[in-house]
């Protein structure tokens, strides 16, 4: 498991009974969590909560709100993110991807030059910024306005330099065959694809069915002095080992490399458990 345990700002207080218990900065929060399937979820300490998710029978959910701020920030090492509650339980940071923020920042460090690193489905941009502070210029593109407006306050508020992101709201399937006619090429790619989508006009697509082709689609945006490929899903059906498949089988017999799959992982201070977070797939060349 790739688990993130180096966080100061963020704590996983408490799993049980379908929710997590977390500490934001100052503030803590519950939220309902499906892969917490085991009991619990009561006592004083969850009692401390400010801000409690509460699903819908109808579908969707909404938030309790007790005291505190529309929104606040939170840092991890050198940068720093605007938290606040949003729709679908979100916060706008994923904290597990603090394990992947730190391998692929040392790679890009170790490298010695400036990566070019695409990141698509790019969400308030967490990589982005962690990418450009080791030294990348990121293209950040996602097809949500609003996501890309707090990307760009979290750049802003970590101290990103002008040129080390450009930032796109665009389709991303859409965005990757133009670069394909361009002619452009990056030496690092992240996906974080959602399970199911939209583009800006509406396109739909679901990640068991376009996931393989927009990976193939990838390998012509592929340079000749390339460094890694991550892929993340949050997608319930969708294992480390077959993201790490889907890689493999686009890139292994041009490149060569190498890929590396496992879940992404929070440590619960109540129990010692890492709780699982979703799938990673971390291939390098």
């Amino acid at each position: 498991m790739f688990a993130a345990s180096e966080w100061k700002d963020y704590e996983l207080l408490d799993a049980g009974g379908g929710k997590r218990l977390e500490r934001w900065g100052s503030y803590v929060l519950e939220r309902p969590d499906p892969q917490v399937i085991w009991g619990g979820g009561d006592g004083a300490e969850w009692r401390r909560a400010q801000g409690i998710y509460r699903r819908s029978s109808g579908g969707g959910g909404s938030w309790i709100k007790k005291d505190i701020p529309e929104e606040w920030e939170i840092g991890y090492r050198d940068m720093r993110f605007v938290v606040s509650p949003m729709g679908f339980k979100h916060t706008g940071v994923f904290p597990e991807q603090a394990a992947n923020w730190d391998w692929f920042s040392e790679m890009i460090r170790r490298s010695g030059r400036r990566i070019r690193l695409l990141n698509l489905f790019a969400y308030t941009g967490g990589a982005s910024v962690a990418a450009a502070k080791a030294g990348a210029f990121v293209c950040h593109v996602d097809a949500s306005k609003g996501m890309v407006a707090r990307a760009k306050q979290n750049a802003v508020k970590s101290g990103v330099r002008q040129d080390g992101i450009r930032f796109i709201v665009d389709d991303c399937f859409k965005f990757v065959k133009r670069e394909q006619r361009r002619g452009n090429r990056y030496d690092a790619i992240i996906l974080d694809p959602p399970s199911y989508g939209r583009g800006p006009n509406g396109e739909k697509w679901s990640l068991e069915a376009d996931l393989d082709g927009l990976v193939a689609d990838l390998v012509p945006l592929i340079s000749d002095a390339p460094l890694f490929v991550l892929l993340n899903s949050y997608t319930a059906g969708l294992s480390p080992s077959t993201c790490g498949y889907v890689l493999a089988n686009a890139l292994k017999r041009r490149f060569g490399g190498r890929v590396e799959s496992g879940e992404l992982g929070l440590p619960v201070k109540a129990s010692g458990f890492l709780l699982p977070c979703g799938a990673s797939a971390r291939y390098t060349f």
